[in-house]
């Protein structure tokens, strides 16, 4: 997807360069942006997409005397990352000549960027931006998740019982950061079960590895609770080359809003 204002007909690329650039893109951010897979996508609503519409007004001053009744609309602003890259003049001649291993580190190293700053903002907020995050704006209280995996059937299936006594229906899901994914998916219960299936049977839905994540979240997934809203998806765009490296850049536009403080629940460390 791709706007004027990005360059890219500027970029000293190949179509065999542009496509192994783009492939890599799309695989390494399809597992780097987690809350996207738990949370509403509403969008893609284009670059020049600038505010969501929150529904509610805020009385002001009239400019004049007189019986005049002035409100103003509130809005929440859509905010705009970019991450450069790099990526080296051989490399996009390796592209050209058919090389399927050029080197696209980093343009790795910025879809982990994008995705931490995305992933956090969903879960924890990004104050500058005005995103309050879900576990900020979860009207539970935290449930301490600690380092015993044996313990964490208790602790999710504690969280999903508070979901559901707030009247909040599932499936649920559960972020968690790499660190406690990958010890859910080494842990075998007593009795052969693997840790990663009992959750999903608890939740009813996924476990999501979602670096970014402080401890973990459980959500509920019916729909309608949480809201990402896309401006422009993440795109490539030009910046500048020179006879080594062509500088690129991930960017996207986007905003979070949380509509059902009741509809989950924090796991702290």
């Amino acid at each position: 997807m791709t706007t004027n204002h990005l360059l890219r007909e500027l970029a000293p690329l190949s179509d065999a360069a542009w496509s192994a650039v783009e492939t890599e893109a799309k695989t390494r951010l399809t597992t780097q942006l987690a809350a996207r897979k738990l949370v509403d996508f509403d969008g893609p609503h284009g670059w020049m997409h600038s505010a969501v519409n929150l529904g509610h007004v805020t009385s002001i001053a009239a400019p004049s005397a007189g019986a005049a009744q002035v409100r103003q609309r509130q809005v929440l602003a859509i905010v705009e990352v970019r991450v450069p890259f790099s990526v080296g003049r051989d490399a996009i001649e390796d592209a050209g000549r058919g090389a399927d291993d050029i080197d696209l580190t980093e343009l790795d190293d910025a879809a982990r960027t994008l995705g931490v700053i995305e992933n956090t903002s969903v879960f924890h907020g990004y104050e500058a931006a005005d995103i309050t995050g879900i576990t900020r704006a979860s009207s539970h209280d935290p449930i301490a998740l600690g380092e015993d995996f044996d313990a964490y059937p208790t602790t999710v299936a504690r969280a999903v019982n508070t979901l559901r006594s707030a009247g909040i229906s599932g499936p649920y899901g559960l972020a968690i950061g790499p660190a406690g994914y990958t010890g859910i998916i080494e842990t075998t219960e007593h009795g052969g079960l693997l840790l990663l299936d009992h959750l999903h049977q608890i939740l009813g839905g996924p476990v999501v590895w979602a670096p970014g994540v402080d401890g973990a979240v459980v959500l509920s997934l019916r729909g309608g609770d949480f809201q990402f809203v896309s401006g422009q998806d993440v795109s490539i765009g030009y910046l500048a080359h020179d006879a080594e490296i062509v500088r690129l850049y991930l960017e996207e536009s986007f905003a979070f809003r949380v509509i059902e403080p009741n509809a989950a629940v924090a796991l702290s460390q």
